[in-house]
């Protein structure tokens, strides 16, 4: 067996081959090109290989499966607690990463199918499309707030919604001078463009609802509707790669710090490592959730008298995650009145 450490980037690898013994064998660039990597890897089958996981990683696992070999995934952040080097080169790390996988020291991610990657980057888009109309409307309301008393007073009094259809022809129809009405009217054609992306996006989240099995069974836990449904589900992937609900918890960087020393144990802020995604979804379910469940409104109220709405908010949002691995370890729809969950 033969072990390939790689340190990957966009264009070219540098990739250290060593053997059981941890003898190095070659060292090279090589481009990410299939008969390039394929020619270096010649006469050194079977072998194990290990890169970091990054945008791109998934391009060259995909590409050493295909010639045969195993591929794992490191933590890029475990692995630098690991392997602390005052010298950092290509080829070091290269040479780092084979040998800490040849001593079976790899701190291994979840390697997500091509599906699942897909659907991912549908989801993505969506957040980005929805991010940019955000940012315009933000900027619309800034430059109405710079206009003269009569126009402020004029938008201040209307009842509808800015955005909506009927708001978006108010807004074209406002008497402000150039350059902010040329302004406006951009920022206004953007929104209108965003939007049409927006429902686009939608379109394929509803695709994938339809898809998904375990979007429908997370649909019926309460703040939870088809877009966060399918964005939960896909950042989950698999339920069983999360032995306990407290691993589910940790993945979604939903756990307080620790810091112990001695006889002293401190806990902290919340950790936000693992899948942003996820967590950004929990919380985002919390406050509706909070209204439709009597349960979860119990626990928001009596947590947010002792110790603040914020705190209160994070265990609602580790509530429903509870909920959810539920739902989808025991494959069925979720029923408040027969499911007993622990204040966390």
């Amino acid at each position: 067996m033969y072990f390939i450490g790689i340190d990957h980037h966009k264009q070219a690898s540098v990739m250290t081959i060593v053997d059981k013994d941890g003898q190095e064998l070659k060292n090279g660039r090589v481009l990410n090109l299939r008969e390039g990597v394929k020619r270096f890897l010649e006469g050194y089958h079977p072998f194990t290989a290990v890169l970091e996981a990054g945008r791109s990683s998934y391009v060259m696992a995909d590409l050493l499966r295909e010639l045969g070999g195993e591929v794992k995934m490191a933590n890029a952040l475990q692995v630098k607690a690991i392997a602390h080097a005052r010298i950092k080169t290509d080829k070091r790390d290269s040479r780092t990463l084979a040998h800490l996988l040849r001593a079976d020291l790899i701190p291994e991610v979840y390697q997500r199918g091509e599906w699942n990657r897909r659907a991912q980057r549908v989801m993505r888009l969506r957040a980005y499309w929805v991010a940019k109309q955000t940012e315009k409307k933000n900027k619309i309301r800034a430059l109405l707030a710079q206009q003269k008393e009569e126009i402020r007073v004029e938008v201040e009094r209307r009842e509808e919604g800015l955005f909506s259809g009927k708001g978006v022809e108010f807004l074209t129809k406002l008497p402000l001078e150039d350059p902010d009405k040329m302004v406006l009217d951009d920022l206004i054609q953007g929104y209108q463009e965003d939007q049409a992306h927006i429902k686009r996006s939608d379109g394929l989240v509803r695709l994938l609802y339809g898809e998904i099995e375990e979007a429908s069974r997370i649909d019926t836990v309460p703040g939870f509707a088809t877009t966060l449904s399918v964005l939960v589900a896909v950042e989950i992937a698999d339920i069983k790669r999360f032995p306990t609900v407290g691993d589910l918890h940790s993945y979604a960087g939903l756990i307080p710090s620790t810091y112990a020393s001695g006889e002293r144990t401190h806990h902290g802020r919340i950790t936000k490592q693992g899948s942003a995604w996820l967590r950004w979804a929990a919380l985002e379910a919390a406050y509706p959730a909070i209204k439709k469940d009597l349960g979860l409104r119990v626990l928001y109220n009596r947590l947010a008298k002792r110790k603040g709405a914020n705190v209160a908010k994070i265990a609602v949002a580790r509530r429903l995650l509870t909920i959810i691995y539920r739902v989808l370890t025991e494959k069925r729809e979720y029923f408040p009145d027969k499911m007993k969950i622990s204040a966390a």
